[in-house]
């Protein structure tokens, strides 16, 4: 029980326990896709910021059946010889491929016969169909050709688009996805075929470039539908990257032919009355305008393709599962380190914001260099163990400064108390003063007469008249540098050289004259305070004190209900021993201070003392040398700032 009170009052324990609980929930609550809809807008942010260019890519043209070319045409759906107008019109022009994004499942005479023949005799014109209910076949003439493919796209939860498809299994074999037909197509002119992956021959590879196919727990995903050969779409370039031309100036012969020589050309409808739109990452709303045509997208996939297989630029990566909760388990740790730091609020604000900043840039970075690794999970991470350890830490601090206030607030100046809990560190051990051993300055001081004067007083007097003595007297050993240890009565124990020792030869001086200038600034205390008590007909008393420097012993006695920080060791009994020595030496002084010779040392030629000689004092078998402090050089006696412990 003793051992698990410390490690609980062990911060860095505390820290590393926080940090594993809220790690194991972090991955939990991720694990059940709760933090889904904070990490796909990450992703659409990321896309947003990467650098743009305004340059269209100069391999892939669009042709787009707008609302106003279909009521220039005059009908809809365009019928089969309106297509095959157009399609003779590209063709001449000798595009590398053309992709028809136009269903043409059942005919639309006239020129039904015209369009099949066109079709049939050009392979590099591609065609679509859709899966699923509801689904959509392709042109009868081409069924079973590689010229059919699926122009099926994956919607996210919340309608945006950020994944495509390469292939589909309709059970009956893989059927190629509309970009990657295209794709294909302008590629084998370069010499570029599909391959196998060396290390994985279930993964398609475009040239140098491998696409190995989204798993369900991919990036910011969670139990997303994996089924299929899908991959991330990454929208490099700008939003808009295709150039386009109206369907009407096709028809009328008004565009260049060399925006269609040696291209890909996608023929598609982005009248708002086909219902053919998408949102995507650069969407930043839901209204109508922020969406984009189907034509587009099968474009932009039919782009990210060709950069791979051409330029060899990888498509985005992801993280292991492994490798992503050890992310995730960094940032609890750094989290951790944090709250230890912070120590406050601000610090913790200061702290908090660097360590998302320096998140969300790493997430970035990451994601320029073609990686999607978590965002939201390291830093709800990070935000929840850096709060959880700073509050830790500082209701800690909190009690540990009532228990040093506690004790020593009262007993040593407020300087002391501060420089005390500035360096707390070094002092505090498991939430309670540490014990150490070292050379300090030992004090006691007794009244002499008091008994004669408590004969005389009622008990309520008694206690006026004695706390009024120890208000004076105490607070002149604090303004000395000296610690108030315990009161006995009239009796009065203080140390100097505590709580924050520093162990060198002109810090202990400096103790040994604190407490001789306090006995003597107490014995000058004492002139008024007679004269006040004679006044009032009370005798005149007188002072005993006793001051040895030597090692001891300091530390807490007691438990956390009850603590007293205190010295013990052979110094303190010599010091007491002192005080109480002979009570008829030096009776007909005010105040008799009386040191041993270890506290002469340190105390220079400033001071008048006198020897008594070698004594046998009781408890003690060897003799010890004491010495009579009878006073300090008036040249000495210059104002001084209070001893602070630094």
């Amino acid at each position: 029980m003793r051992f698990l009170t410390k490690m609980i009052r062990n911060p860095i324990f505390a820290a590393a326990l926080s940090c594993l609980l809220v790690f194991l929930a972090v991955v939990g609550v991720r694990g059940a896709g709760n933090l889904e809809f904070l990490e796909l807008p990450a992703y659409d942010w990321f896309v947003r910021m990467q650098p743009g260019s305004s340059i269209h890519d100069p391999r892939i043209t669009v042709v787009r059946a707008s609302e106003k070319d279909i009521l220039s045409i005059g009908q809809w759906p365009l019928t089969d010889e309106t297509l095959t107008q157009a399609l003779s019109i590209l063709l001449e022009s000798k595009p590398r491929a053309i992709g028809l994004d136009i269903f043409r499942d059942i005919p639309v005479p006239p020129g039904t016969e015209t369009l099949n023949t066109v079709l049939s005799e050009n392979p590099n014109i591609i065609v679509t169909m859709k899966f699923g209910e509801g689904g959509v076949r392709p042109p009868p003439v081409l069924k079973g050709t590689d010229q059919v493919s699926f122009n099926d796209i994956l919607v996210d939860p919340g309608g945006v688009v950020r994944r495509g498809l390469l292939f589909l299994d309709d059970g009956d074999g893989a059927a190629y996805s509309f970009a990657l037909r295209l794709a294909l197509l302008y590629l084998q002119t370069e010499g570029i075929v599909p391959r196998q992956d060396e290390q994985n021959p279930q993964h398609l590879r475009l040239g140098n470039v491998t696409f190995r196919p989204f798993e369900e727990n991919d990036g910011g995903y969670v139990k997303a539908d994996a089924r299929g050969y899908q991959f991330l779409l990454d929208y490099q370039g700008p939003s808009s990257p295709l150039r386009s031309y109206s369907f009407s100036n096709l028809i009328s012969g008004k565009i260049n032919p060399r925006a269609i020589t040696d291209k890909i050309v996608l023929i598609g409808v982005t009248a708002q009355s086909v219902k053919d739109f998408f949102y995507t990452p650069y969407s930043r709303g839901f209204s109508e305008a922020q969406q984009v045509p189907g034509v587009f997208l099968h474009g932009l996939m039919v782009s990210q393709l060709l950069r791979a297989g051409i330029e060899g630029i990888q498509p985005l990566a992801t993280f292991t599962e492994r490798v992503e909760i050890l992310w995730i388990f960094l940032w609890c740790l750094l989290g951790g380190i944090t709250g230890l730091k912070a120590r406050s609020a601000w610090r913790f604000s200061g702290l908090g914001l660097a360590g998302i900043l320096l998140i969300g840039l790493s997430a970035y970075l990451a994601f320029l260099n073609r990686w999607w690794i978590p965002l939201a999970p390291p830093a709800v991470a990070f935000l929840l163990t850096a709060a959880l350890v700073t509050a830790y830490v500082t209701s800690l601090e909190r009690k540990e400064r009532a228990l040093l206030m506690q004790i020593f607030s009262k007993h040593v100046s407020k300087e002391v108390a501060e420089s005390l809990w500035q360096q707390r560190e070094q002092f505090l051990k498991n939430g309670r003063p540490r014990s150490q051993k070292l050379v300090m300055t030992a004090f006691f001081s007794d009244l002499r007469g008091f008994t004669t004067v408590s004969e005389k007083m009622d008990p309520q007097d008694l206690m006026d008249w004695l706390n009024i003595y120890m208000e004076r007297m105490t607070g002149i050993i604090m303004d000395h540098g000296g610690i108030i240890d315990d009161f006995a009565g009239d009796g009065i124990k203080a140390n100097f050289g505590l709580p924050l020792p520093e162990q060198n030869e002109s810090v202990i001086r400096r103790d040994a004259l604190g407490a001789v200038r306090s006995a003597l600034a107490m014995e000058k205390e004492m002139h008024p305070l007679n004269a006040h008590w004679q006044e009032k007909g009370l005798p005149e008393v007188g002072m005993r004190i006793g001051i040895y420097t030597g090692p001891a012993v300091a530390g807490a006695l007691g438990g956390f209900q009850r603590m007293k920080y205190t010295t013990i060791g052979d110094t303190i009994n010599i010091a007491s021993r002192l005080e109480s020595y002979d009570k008829d030496l030096g009776k007909e002084a005010l105040c008799r201070i009386l040191i041993g010779e270890s506290t002469l040392r340190y105390l220079g030629p400033e001071f008048r003392t006198e020897r008594i000689g070698e004594v046998s004092l009781k408890g003690k078998e060897e003799k010890i040398t004491i010495y009579r402090v009878l006073g300090e050089d008036s040249s000495s006696l210059q104002p001084r700032p209070k001893e602070v412990i630094p």
